[in-house]
This record gives C-alpha cells, sequence and structure tokens, in this order.
C-alpha cells in the first residue's frame, strides 16, 4: 500500500498534508482527494500488482492495496461484487452492487472512511443520510468501536431505521430531506465533537468509491466500457471512478476512450440533470423533493459541479426518469432477468432503455449499469409500490 503523498482540492488543487484528519479545502471549500507517489507502479503489469496482499487476510476491494492508503482496513468483505450480463442484451453487464455488507454501494466508502477514521484516532462520526450510508457507517463504526451517530429523514426505508438500531448507533429521524439532517449535522458538530463523514465533506469516501471504477475496467478484461449508468444523488460513486480512471491511465493499466458517464436521477429529484439541460456549471436546489427512490432524494449535491463536468468531458449526458418508469423498470428486470433492482438501480435500467429509445445508445455499445443496492432493502417502499397490504399469521 502506498503512503498518502498529499491532500488535493478538486477546484483549486490547492495541496494539503495529510498528517491530520481534513474535511475541505480551507481555500475554496471544494473536495480534497488523495493523491499518492505511484511512480513506482507506472508500467507495471496490474495482474501482478492486483489481489489479496500475500501476508494479510483481506480482499475484497482491498485487492486494489496498490492505489489505496497504506492502513490496516476495517472490513467487512466489502467490494469485488459480481458482474451479472443480461439475459435480454449481449452487451449490456450489471454491477450488483447488492452483494455489498449492508446490501448496497456505500459500504465501500465508509469502510474506508472508517479506516482512515481509526488510523487518526477519531472517536465519534457523524453523517447525514439519505438512508443507506447511515447504515453502513452504523456497521462500520460497530467494527471499529467508534461512536456513531446518523441522521435520517423520518420517511426513509426501515430498513435504514433497524440497521441504526441494531448496530448500536445514535439514530436521529429529521422531518424533512438529507439537507435538513446536514444542517443538524454542521450545526452541532463542533460541539459535540463530531468529525462529518458527509459526502464529499472529507476525502476519504471517494476512495473507497473509486475501486468501483477499478472492478468494472478488471472484470471488462481492463478495457473500458462504451457507457457508464450511474445513478446519482449526492454522486461520490461517479466521481470515484473518474479519479479510478484517470488513475489507472497514468499506470498504463487501461488506455483507449473513456465511457460516457451517464448520471440517472429522479424526475421528483434531479437538480443535476436540470443544471445539465441549463448548460449550468452547478445545479439549483430542488424545491419538494419527492420520489421513492430514496437515495436519488439530494436536492443539491454537494459534488454538483465535479458531476456536470465530468458528465461533460465524457460526452456523457443527466437525466430523470419518472417513477412509473423507474417502477416499471424494477418490475421488467425481476420477472425477466431474476435480480431485485433498488429503486435507484432500477432508474439506471430505464435510462438505458430510453437511450436507446432515442439512439443515443446503440444495442452494440457495451455498457455497465450499476444497481447500487439490493432491492430487498426496500421491502417495506416496494410493498406498497405492489399494492401489497402486509397480513399477520394467525396464531
Amino acid at each position: 500500500m502506498p503512503a498518502i503523498a498529499s491532500l488535493e482540492c478538486s477546484l483549486c488543487s490547492t495541496s494539503l498534508t495529510p498528517d491530520v484528519p481534513r474535511t475541505v479545502c480551507p481555500v475554496c471549500a471544494g473536495s480534497l482527494y488523495m493523491r499518492y507517489n505511484l511512480s513506482s507502479l507506472a508500467g507495471s503489469n496490474p495482474s501482478e500488482t492486483v489481489g489479496k496482499p500475500a501476508d494479510q487476510p483481506w480482499g475484497g476491494m482491498w485487492r486494489y492495496h496498490a492505489v489505496l492508503p497504506d492502513i490496516t482496513p476495517v472490513t467487512l468483505g466489502e467490494g469485488w461484487t459480481p458482474v451479472l450480463r443480461s439475459r435480454r442484451y449481449p452487451e449490456v453487464l450489471l454491477k450488483e452492487e447488492g452483494a455489498n455488507p449492508t446490501g448496497t454501494f456505500k459500504a465501500r466508502g465508509l469502510a474506508m472512511a472508517v479506516s482512515m477514521a481509526r488510523h487518526y484516532g477519531l472517536k465519534k462520526l457523524a453523517v447525514p443520510s439519505a438512508g443507506n450510508a447511515a447504515g453502513a457507517l452504523a456497521a462500520y463504526c460497530a467494527a471499529a468501536g467508534i461512536e456513531c451517530h446518523i441522521f435520517m429523514p423520518k420517511d426513509v426505508p426501515l430498513a435504514n431505521q433497524v440497521e441504526g438500531a441494531a448496530y448500536g448507533a445514535n439514530v436521529t429521524l429529521v422531518d424533512g430531506l438529507i439537507s435538513d439532517c446536514a444542517r443538524i449535522v454542521n450545526e452541532r458538530k463542533q460541539a459535540e465533537g463530531w468529525f462529518d463523514i458527509s459526502t464529499l465533506k472529507e476525502p476519504f469516501r471517494v476512495e473507497g468509491k473509486k475501486t468501483m471504477g477499478y472492478e468494472l475496467v478488471e472484470q471488462n478484461d481492463w478495457k473500458y466500457p462504451d457507457a457508464v449508468f450511474y445513478p446519482t444523488g449526492g454522486g461520490v460513486g461517479l466521481i470515484g471512478m473518474w479519479k479510478a480512471f484517470e488513475e489507472m491511465e497514468q499506470l498504463g493499466w487501461v488506455s483507449g476512450k473513456r465511457p460516457k458517464m451517464i448520471a440517472v436521477q429522479s424526475a421528483g429529484c434531479a437538480p443535476v440533470a436540470r443544471a445539465f439541460d441549463q448548460g449550468a456549471d452547478v445545479s439549483q436546489m430542488w424545491q419538494d423533493a419527492a420520489t421513492f427512490a430514496a437515495g436519488l432524494r439530494v436536492p443539491k449535491p454537494y459534488g454538483d459541479r465535479i458531476i456536470l463536468d465530468i458528465v461533460r468531458k465524457s460526452g456523457g449526458l443527466a437525466l430523470a426518469l419518472t417513477d412509473e418508469q423507474i417502477f416499471a423498470s424494477l418490475r421488467d428486470w425481476a420477472s425477466h432477468e431474476g435480480v431485485l433492482l433498488s429503486p435507484e438501480g432500477a432508474a439506471a435500467t430505464a435510462a438505458y432503455d430510453h437511450l436507446l429509445a432515442t439512439k443515443f445508445l446503440k444495442p452494440s455499445d457495451r455498457v455497465v449499469l450499476f444497481n447500487t443496492g439490493s432491492g430487498n432493502k426496500y421491502t417495506d417502499v416496494l410493498a406498497e409500490a405492489f399494492g401489497l397490504v402486509p397480513t399477520l399469521a394467525a396464531v
């Protein structure tokens, strides 16, 4: 594992030392990226570099130890999730992030954030969340012996509330959106002694999420696909993958045209898609956000400028689908592919159908669709969408 050479602002390129835990850039409040001295790996053979360290028991996303911080991880087996080939579309690959601990891709970022927190000796972590990040933070804090404070909208899926209680976190349900949860964390963190693990307000979660980029390239024989569809709430996964592509190109592990990055949102909360359509550099706060895809209900992503820049540089786009379109795709993939998608993942599959119909993509284009979580985490949400009424078994 390499030492962290510096922390670099994603907006103004200010360089900071990694000797103390950092939040955002002190100059412009931009998100920070971890930078490493990877010169010794340049031109190396990835098949000889990537893999479980011979002297360590952990694998998963930590197979990319050569491009991750030199720390002992707090791991529950996150990463190296399967790629499922569609039964109907020969060039469609589904990256099944529901196979992660706590059932979503959030395990990657929070595994890294908690590992770094333990490395720095932090004792109390706090996060505002649309649901899944809270559950993941609670799990990894429990594994690390770190105090956990999570703030979620009161109408998050029941599974997220159960996770917080089971893992022993301090859970606060808020009458509002994730933006309201973030405001509360920001107001209280200094007095409470919390380190804020909010999306892109610390440099660690993006490092865990970038492993999705390494995996999708390795699982595609070290070649780029033509497009990547990513359900975008906070957008850390999309940002992390773009960082991974940059690093792999520097190392000579992959070459060619990077994939079109497709940021997918719900029509009920689509600040990035609206900004993309308007040609804006940043998004505006989305009023009255409402969608059954809880992870997409982020009215103003902190990394919106970065997301929009990546989408445009890649030749991709940002688009929004209605909840009706998302639910129809969820049912379609369940009944024809045997995969119960999360609502967020179904937004990606619905977007693929739409971009085929509009001829933005061809059936021959190789694409990776991200199912960011297991549909089983949304049992109560899906039961309502299917019109099912829970019944109690007779005594």
